[in-house]
């Protein structure tokens, strides 16, 4: 995978170089997918897991971006979106003669599937609220409430990884699926035990991830979003239902940028930013 420069107004744009097709990332070209987040350009190319590697782009401030890769899957790395963020770190990023575009949350909007619960609300800034609960003793109910500012993403939630229970992983695999998995790039649990060497990276990092997770699936409403997300339960289809439940109500959200919000809380750059090379 390599991240190259793009134009101002481009936004992130995926490029499978082994099928010559492009995919922007946007919530309308995403298809139902349960463990992961999936675009499609609708003749069959697809782009798989691309969560992380949006969040890092988010937290990252990025806009405009192409994204280039030899398959049908960002590579998984260590399960989280660290690994991302300091790669681009290490590229830089260049900031860009355009306001930055941003999605104001107007009204309530909220879904509930199987179970679960999402829901956008206004807000003078950005934040998110989640909540989880498992009958497994080492996760029970977990919560937590992020306000964004500049580093937060960076700080509290960028190194959380994707976990799974040992019985779902062995299950998983016999159906083909998750074949990458392993303990460099998911946290692993059997009852009470992470069987990862060095344990946990949070005590919470179940709910962090699911935040992570969050964070990255929202960025594919084509900028940053102002206003409060709240999860409870909810996963990568949820989200998705809720972007889709968003623009379906012109009422519900407005474009604006960045600039015409002199009252946002400082959330990483007011200019557009395109990557470098990484």
């Amino acid at each position: 995978m390599r991240l190259l420069p793009a134009a101002p107004g481009t936004g992130i744009v995926f490029r499978r170089i082994d099928a010559g097709a492009e995919i922007k990332a946007l919530w309308n070209n995403t298809i139902d997918a349960t463990l992961c987040t999936i675009l499609s350009n609708g003749e069959g190319i697809e782009i798989k897991t691309t969560e992380h590697l949006m969040a890092a782009l988010a937290g990252s401030g990025i806009d405009n971006a192409i994204i280039e890769l030899d398959g049908a899957e960002v590579p998984a790395m260590d399960g989280s979106s660290a690994p991302f963020l300091a790669l681009i770190d290490r590229a830089g990023s260049v900031v860009q003669n355009l306001p930055r575009r941003a999605i104001k949350v107007m009204k309530p909007v909220e879904i509930t599937a199987g179970g679960a619960t999402a829901a956008l609300l206004p807000d003078h800034g950005f934040s998110m609220s989640f909540e989880i609960e498992f009958e497994n003793p080492l996760i029970r109910f977990q919560d937590m409430t992020v306000a964004f500012e500049t580093d937060t993403f960076r700080t509290e939630l960028s190194r959380a990884r994707s976990f799974g229970f040992l019985d779902d992983v062995e299950r998983l695999k016999a159906a083909g699926l998750v074949r990458g998995g392993s303990l460099e790039n998911a946290v692993v649990i059997s009852g009470d035990q992470v069987l990862n060497r060095g344990g946990l990276r949070y005590a919470d990092e179940f709910v962090r991830h699911k935040l992570l997770d969050a964070y990255g699936d929202l960025y594919l409403a084509g900028g940053p979003i102002i206003g409060h997300f709240r999860g409870s339960r909810s996963g990568h289809a949820h989200t998705r239902m809720l972007l889709a439940a968003l623009f379906a109500d012109p009422e519900a959200w407005r474009e604006t940028t960045l600039a015409d919000t002199p009252d946002l809380p400082a959330i990483a750059w007011p200019e557009c930013r395109q990557q470098a090379h990484a």
